[in-house]
């Protein structure tokens, strides 16, 4: 009861997550994306959520059960490699999700991911919101290139946005 008392506490005390990430801020986290994105034929999204309501929270709502589901209503696998991959930054529980899309399933392990995760954590540990997920997004476009590279003088459709979403 302590436990989700605290997280009900954390969920209300969480801002809004665009004092963390304003819009120039933003505007770097696209262009990191859209640079990973010339060196493989992968999609990446970045969504970030401040907080859930309390009544999810009190439901037992996991991050990676509201990872799955931004993965689902942002139409991350909506590719035609099905190579999507989003990154999930949920502030209150201080928690990263990465969701892949089936076609990565087999050529990049969970640890692999978990790695990119790691790597963003102690960034955000420090306060370094921003450059940490732009190191995440560049970690994140190193596997895609490992497996799915950009073909020389090939043009590959950029099939999802860019640009961050704040949900």
């Amino acid at each position: 009861m302590a436990g989700m008392l605290k997280r009900v506490v954390a969920h209300l005390g969480t801002g809004d997550a665009r004092g963390r990430f304003p819009a120039a801020e933003m505007e770097r986290i696209a262009a990191a994306i859209a640079e990973g994105e010339t060196r493989h034929a992968g999609e990446i999204c970045f969504a970030v959520e401040a907080a859930l309501n309390v009544t999810d929270v009190l439901r037992g709502v996991q991050p990676r059960t509201r990872a799955l589901d931004a993965f689902g209503r942002l139409r991350v696998w909506d590719t035609a490699a099905n190579n999507g991959v989003l990154v999930y930054l949920l502030l209150a529980d201080h928690r990263i999700e990465i969701v892949a899309d089936r076609g990565l399933a087999g050529l990049v392990s969970d640890e692999q991911w978990r790695g990119v995760c790691l790597l963003m954590e102690e960034r955000l540990r420090a306060a370094e919101f921003v450059d940490a997920v732009i190191d995440g997004i560049r970690a994140a476009s190193d596997l895609l290139a490992a497996h799915f590279p950009q073909q020389p003088g090939g043009v590959d459709e950029d099939e999802l946005p860019n640009r961050p979403v704040v949900l």
